[in-house]
């Protein structure tokens, strides 16, 4: 059994009415935000192309190993088997935390696709964590065709992948974490207890990249990496991100800077420094420079973006 996550999207709620009626007939749309449907995602792909020209479908988080078009568990080993004869309609794939557009251009099959990154609505905090951006007027038919041409496509926002909980190999009840060599040395069994290993996104895309390296088709949009400003806050307190302090910390850079966006990629260092605090614009300067550290997530468990050594935050005049 394969099971895909998709995202579905309609331009008006008349739309968005007629494939839940269709939906409704197979499975239980009240019983979950994400619903469960048998049915494959090609017949999924056709109801909704059924509802409306104007409406769409995008394969989410495309990797993850589990629920994923090309994921390790139960995913295809390509788009077009998944949507067969209608594969043609499919312009675009969500690309998930733990890969970014880089990782993707090590395929050559993935070059048709705009790359988009989107965040799980499941909390409020997390929206925003990755992000599609446009330069287009704001209406729906504008945003999908920046996506099927390129023209007012701006790029992504990104996690630093090794921050996804997919992106290494692993057995998380172990505390295993593996390179993909290491888990082909060991025949895809956790060294520890022999159990299956979660194979994660790194290693999927090498297995079915044709590249050694990235590639990025032409005109291909930019993108960047973000840390979200709760988890820098939070490295800085040596506390967690949805503790009273950070949230007090994060209100004030907000009210301060207007959004985190601008703050974590627009604003001048120089003002963080006098706005905020030395140590604020340290870690924003170094996120922008990609002087990070990296602990990588695998098999559900998110990795760690750290910015700062312990000796440093334990000697603020550093900064």
């Amino acid at each position: 059994m394969r099971k895909n996550h998709n995202l579905v999207y309609a331009p008006d709620f008349d739309t968005a009415a007629r494939i839940n009626t269709r939906l409704a007939a197979i499975g239980n749309l009240a019983s979950d935000g994400r619903p469960i449907l048998g049915l494959p995602s090609r017949d999924l792909l056709e109801i909704v192309l059924e509802s409306s020209d104007r409406s769409h479908l995008v394969p989410a988080h495309v990797w993850t190993p589990w629920f994923s078009t090309l994921g390790s568990k139960g995913g295809y080993d390509s788009v077009d088997e998944c949507f067969r004869d209608l594969s043609g309609h499919i312009f675009a794939i969500e690309t998930g935390l733990s890969s970014d557009p880089a990782m993707n251009w090590q395929w050559s099959a993935l070059d048709r696709f705009t790359l988009i990154s989107n965040s799980d609505a499941h909390s409020a905090p997390k929206l925003g964590r990755e992000a599609t951006l446009f330069n287009t007027e704001r209406s729906y038919d504008a945003l999908f065709n920046a996506m099927k041409t390129k023209r007012g496509f701006v790029g992504t926002y990104e996690f630093f992948p090794e921050e996804g909980k997919y992106h290494h190999d692993g057995h998380r009840n172990c505390d295993v974490c593996l390179l993909p060599e290491a888990t082909l040395s060991h025949n895809g069994r956790c060294p520890e207890c022999g159990g299956p290993i979660t194979v994660g996104v790194l290693h999927r895309i090498q297995k079915l990249a044709d590249r050694k390296a990235p590639q990025p088709p032409q005109q291909a949009p930019d993108y960047d990496y973000i840390i979200p400003l709760p988890e820098i806050l939070a490295e800085i307190r040596k506390c967690g991100p949805a503790t009273k302090a950070v949230m007090k910390d994060f209100l004030q850079a907000i009210s301060t800077f207007g959004n985190e966006f601008n703050l974590l990629k627009l604003a001048p260092v120089t003002d963080i420094h006098r706005q905020i605090s030395p140590v604020l614009a340290e870690a924003v300067r170094r996120m922008r420079e990609h002087e990070v550290k990296p602990v990588p997530g695998y098999d559900g468990l998110y990795g760690v973006i750290k910015i700062f050594s312990d000796e440093e935050l334990n000697h603020s005049s550093l900064f």
